[in-house]
């Protein structure tokens, strides 16, 4: 069995910020860190790995500060980093990222799963799982959180809904996304971070991907006009009175005046 993790290197979002003149996102220097969603898609496959035995592989697209993310990867076990890297793939939107990643898998072949965190924490909009399925034609499935009885050709997955959870069987190979509630991820050891420091991460390039520019990059078929912070909250209000009963009366009545209750 082959597993397939896409991570991604993101900024540290407490340092992001928004230039009110130009209205743009302006990021913080630095490498930035692994998604930490992306940690619970590393776990699940070493967890796989370790009860029945796969070749595990770690994938990312973006520059050299991508390295991070990939040998964090490696330092908790995970046995192969590839990095889909180019002048060209910079600005790419989340669907021109699907497109890379998913000439990047081609290229990869044999996989039998794709396991990626439920959304990256600087888009905060859970399309690329489900957009790369779609690059791919495999079946996908989002927002897992336990996967049981998989094997080469099939897998028994919990998906999460707005009322519970669904149980189902999906064939493989497809793409899941997984949610922080399917397990708890490891801490590297010192012997795998000196491996991964010295581990060598295979590059890729358009030109090794067979891709032209189209559809990704500054081809993106989306762009951001213009950003900016969230206002403010507003101030609360304290409910006061004399007794707590009379507390609770009048929060209950504040709640049916604004349709709350």
């Amino acid at each position: 069995m082959k597993i397939i993790v896409i991570v991604k290197q993101v900024p540290e979002i407490a340092l992001v910020n928004v230039d009110k003149n130009s209205g743009k996102v302006v990021y913080p220097q630095g490498p930035g860190v692994l998604n930490p969603f992306d940690s619970y898609a590393i776990e699940e496959a070493l967890k796989i790995k370790e009860k029945q035995g796969a070749e595990t592989i770690a994938v990312s697209v973006g520059g050299k500060e991508s390295e991070v993310a990939l040998r964090e990867a490696l330092s908790l076990g995970i046995e192969k980093a590839v990095l889909a890297s180019d002048p060209l793939f910079e600005n790419s939107d989340n669907q021109g990222i699907a497109k890379i990643l998913a000439a990047a898998l081609n290229k990869i072949g044999g996989y039998n799963l794709i396991i990626g965190g439920k959304q990256a924490i600087d888009s905060d909009d859970a399309m690329v799982p489900a957009a790369l399925a779609a690059r791919l034609g495999l079946p996908q499935a989002m927002f897992v959180r336990k996967i049981d009885n998989i094997s080469e050709s099939s897998v028994t997955l919990e998906r999460t809904t707005e009322d519970g959870y669904d149980i189902i069987d999906v064939s493989l190979p497809a793409v899941i996304s997984v949610v922080k509630e399917i397990n708890e991820p490891r801490l590297p050891s010192l012997k795998g971070k000196m491996a991964a420091k010295k581990a060598v991460i295979e590059k890729l390039t358009a030109a090794d991907l067979g891709l032209d520019g189209t559809g990704f990059g500054k081809n993106s078929p989306s762009k951001t006009e213009k950003a900016s912070n969230p206002p403010p909250r507003p101030a609360g209000e304290i409910i006061s009175g004399e007794t707590p009963d009379e507390i609770a009366d009048r929060l209950f009545r504040k709640l049916r005046e604004n349709q709350v209750v």
